[in-house]
């Protein structure tokens, strides 16, 4: 090793394993990135940690039951059962089973809204088979006539509701709609789709379907 003049023959040489830093500092900016995402990530923990506080304290279900509540506040009623409205009047509501009458206790008016000519009068002997009492048969009103696009509409009034399902109950796709009137006759509307009635054991069965009980709405459950 050279001795530079004038260090009288001592030698020096670099001792240690570490070396002067060269590298640019950090800047300022990114201390400040750094903060800020740590901060985000506690938060997170945070939020996550009050959700599930919430989930096991029973607060969830609060928050479910407001979900459901009406804009007013108070909680919607359970849905009751209704059909699309036919004309003439509206839907009937669903029937008790012991209100359904026998089939001579009541009298069906068979009225044809179609082009089919003699189709009331097939249809009438058809449901007399059955034990129904037919009281009229012809075309029908001028209101009705060729606007029945289903199979049938079965009209009655109040006091008829349980006679009116026991003849929908024979025709597949039939619809029971209401009016005024106050004994318990049924006007059978025959529309475009009608072909015959459905045998006995598919009517027995349409029957005890269009009677079966509405369960009782679930307390829990969603909206």
């Amino acid at each position: 090793m050279l001795t530079p003049q004038g260090l009288k023959g001592k030698q020096y040489r670099i001792t240690g394993n570490s070396y002067p830093r060269l590298g640019r500092p950090p800047k300022r900016s990114r201390k400040v990135i750094a903060l800020i995402g740590a901060l985000l990530a506690l938060a997170l923990i945070g939020l996550g940690g009050v959700q599930l506080w919430d989930i096991f304290s029973g607060k969830g279900k609060n928050a479910s039951a407001q979900a459901c509540a009406s804009p007013s506040g108070k909680p919607l009623a359970a849905p009751t059962p209704e059909a699309a409205p036919t004309a003439p009047g509206t839907a009937a509501a669903p029937i008790d089973p012991q209100a359904i009458p026998q089939p001579a206790a009541f009298k069906v008016n068979i009225l044809n809204a179609t082009t089919k000519a003699g189709l009331a009068g097939r249809t009438a002997d058809e449901f007399t088979k059955r034990g129904f009492t037919i009281d009229k048969k012809g075309n029908a009103p001028a209101e009705l006539d060729k606007k029945v696009p289903g199979t049938a509409v079965v009209v009655a009034g109040p006091a008829g509701a349980g006679a009116a399902t026991l003849i929908s109950s024979q025709i597949a796709g039939a619809t029971v709609a209401t009016d005024a009137r106050t004994d318990n006759s049924v006007d059978v509307v025959i529309g475009d789709s009608y072909n015959t009635l459905l045998d006995e054991t598919q009517a027995a069965a349409a029957l005890a379907l269009a009677t079966r009980p509405v369960p009782a709405p679930s307390s829990t459950g969603t909206c």
